[in-house]
């Protein structure tokens, strides 16, 4: 065991080493949005049957579907910007123009001249009717927030100028916007693989004897090493980290009072099992990953087998989970498919797994929520489609007789489903990580 995350620790250098200067990161995100606009987003209006997508967005109050089509070196909307795609099927072809006054990138075409049109809502109209669609897909929705960008004064100021006839064609682009979301490209799938081994690196490295010493370092002292190991990196977390601890003598936490309080200054100790939530930000992807490590009392050389046992019991609610993947069963029935499954296995499961992308909480199917075991209205009813990635979040409840009491098993791992089934973007953990006592 041992050996297998040095290996880890060792790899962390190589992965480490990986990461792209600024210049070289635009180039490789730019080249990553021409092959979603040519070779993606066709067929994804082709499957929504929108032939004109319409997202309008004004400078700090971005779409948020838009801010992903924006180039590297684009950080934000600027003034009113409107994008508009219209597919042409029979002919296959997708215009992809901008209603401003210049290009937006190389993948976006300025399709407003001021000087012969001044108002930039009427230039809107004129190419809307210049192509006559059969739909125009705005980006609202009830339960998808991504999908829902186009704020209210935006939408009024269009149907202020919309003819009427156009107006009735009008429908929402949530399940367009979704699928921009949530649809993973090859050359995006090559480099999740990095990313996840940058997010297992760092957590090996964080539970290592480097950032831990048993008795004087604190899991708010892990905690900010993590953050500022992302920061050195040249990366981002796009949500703060968690570092708990369950030990035999403290009882076991809910959920909401270790989120809400956290763990704080506790001082970590020979005999806790450690828990971290870490995740992410880096070419536009995100990662969420949760593991499990032990920390060796004086004579151990691995953790108890009673742990090991207990995170082989996580892992059996994660392949329950994952055998239950099929395109175009919703999250809910993915959901009570594999709780009724491990509860069979006399398991005590929760699963609350959700998409991953270019959102850390992204859009797709939401299976389960914490607080939600029985379903999730709206987003749960959303089917699975290949090219996807999730964040395989669950827990296990597990009882510990050498402890007398519970503990919780806590998982999360990205995966990716698609045409060959399913598969862990980089791994899982399977076994603890260990952290040697202090000498």
């Amino acid at each position: 065991m041992k050996n297998y995350f040095l290996l880890l620790l060792l790899c962390g250098i190589s992965c480490y080493s990986q990461v792209l200067p600024e210049k070289e990161r635009a180039s490789l995100v730019d080249e990553i949005l021409k092959d979603r606009f040519e070779n993606l987003l066709p067929d994804l209006m082709d499957r929504t049957d929108i032939d004109m997508w319409i997202l309008i967005s004004r400078e700090y109050n971005e779409d948020p579907v838009l801010r992903t089509m924006l180039p590297a070196t684009w950080l934000n909307a600027r003034r009113t910007t409107i994008l508009v795609f219209y597919r042409d099927q029979p002919k296959d072809t997708l215009e992809r123009l901008a209603v401003a006054r210049y290009n937006i990138g190389e993948n976006i075409t300025s399709a407003w001249n001021p000087e012969s049109q001044p108002d930039q809502w009427q230039a809107l109209v004129e190419i809307i009717e210049d192509r006559d669609p059969d739909k125009i897909g705005l980006n609202f929705s009830e339960h998808f927030a991504i999908a829902d960008g186009l704020v209210k004064t935006d939408h009024e100021d269009l149907m202020e100028v919309l003819p009427q006839s156009y107006q009735n064609k009008v429908v929402s682009a949530e399940d367009l916007a979704i699928g921009w979301i949530e649809s993973r490209t090859e050359k995006e799938m090559e480099l999740y693989e990095e990313l996840v081994a940058i997010t297992h690196s760092i957590i090996a490295e964080a539970f290592s004897e480097k950032v831990i010493t048993p008795g004087e370092t604190t899991s708010e002292d892990v905690v900010w090493w993590m953050r500022q190991k992302v920061t050195d990196l040249g990366l981002e977390t796009w949500f703060h980290p968690t570092v708990d601890i369950q030990r035999n003598d403290e009882a076991l936490k809910d959920h909401i009072e270790a989120f809400s309080s956290g763990y704080g200054e506790t001082v970590i100790r020979e005999g806790d099992l450690l828990h971290c939530d870490f995740g992410i930000t880096y070419l536009r992807l995100n990662t969420d990953c949760q593991q499990h490590a032990y920390v060796l009392k004086s004579g151990e050389n691995e953790a108890p087998e009673f742990l090991q046992e207990a995170l082989e019991k996580g892992n059996e609610v994660q392949d329950f989970l994952t055998r239950n993947f099929k395109t175009g069963s919703s999250g809910n029935e993915i959901l009570l498919a594999s709780l009724a499954n491990a509860k069979e296995a006399g398991l005590r499961p929760s699963i609350y797994t959700h998409p991953l992308g270019l959102y850390g909480h992204s859009s797709g199917p939401t299976i389960g929520m914490w607080d939600s075991q029985g379903g999730v209205e709206g987003t749960g009813d959303y089917p699975l489609f290949p090219n996807t990635v999730y964040a395989i979040e669950l827990n296990t409840t597990v009882e510990i007789p050498e402890w007398e009491k519970d503990i919780r098993i806590m998982l999360e791992e990205a995966g990716y489903w698609g045409k060959d089934g399913f598969r862990y973007v980089n791994g899982r953990q399977t076994e603890m990580h260990v952290i040697p006592s202090k000498k």
